[in-house]
């Protein structure tokens, strides 16, 4: 399995840029589903705020 770290960046792009959840996102990269930090549990909630508006 691939460091999520090394596909941080990707991930990011595909979700902000092209408008993919991170389940499509890990789909499109071939990688396996990460167990989420407190990080990006946040990230996901902050990018949840930002589409209601």
């Amino acid at each position: 399995m691939a460091s999520k770290e090394n596909y941080q960046v990707a991930v990011d792009i595909l979700r902000c840029h092209l408008g993919m959840s991170l389940e499509e996102a890990h789909k499109e990269l071939g990688i396996d589903q990460v167990t989420k930090t407190s990080a990006t549990e946040t990230q996901e909630l902050l990018i949840g705020l930002n589409q209601d508006n």
